[in-house]
């Protein structure tokens, strides 16, 4: 089982990033997606999460009209789309999957390594 993150970087507030998620060694379509972030000194907190087969999604107060989930199940791939980045979003961001779709990570089987964004003028 693999969760492979990627498309962190360092990007200028008012900025944007594509997360993408790839997934190997289980049935995708079966999991629900969670994106989940991390910054120094904070509890991991979700971010965004989508349903394994009725798309339904999940967005925090923080994020929402700036970040956008999507899934194709065809290509095991999840992504999160992050518009107008503020210093706020900057964490290492953890992609998951998990049989329930939850926003609470004991609610997730199986991890990514993470992928560090900041944001910073």
């Amino acid at each position: 089982v693999q969760l492979q993150a990627s498309g962190g970087g360092l990007v200028q507030p008012g900025g944007y990033l594509r997360l993408s998620c790839a997934a190997s060694g289980f049935t995708f379509d079966n999991y629900a997606i969670g994106w989940f972030r991390q910054a120094p000194g904070k509890e991991r907190e979700a971010v965004s999460c989508i349903e394994s087969y009725y798309n339904g999604t999940f967005y925090a107060d923080s994020v929402k009209g700036r970040f956008t989930i999507s899934r194709d199940n065809a290509k095991s791939t999840a992504w999160l789309q992050m518009n107008s980045l503020k210093p706020g979003d900057t964490a290492t961001y953890y992609c998951a999957a998990g049989r329930l779709y939850s926003v609470s990570p004991d609610q997730y089987d199986y991890w990514g390594q993470g992928t560090q964004v900041t944001v910073s003028s």
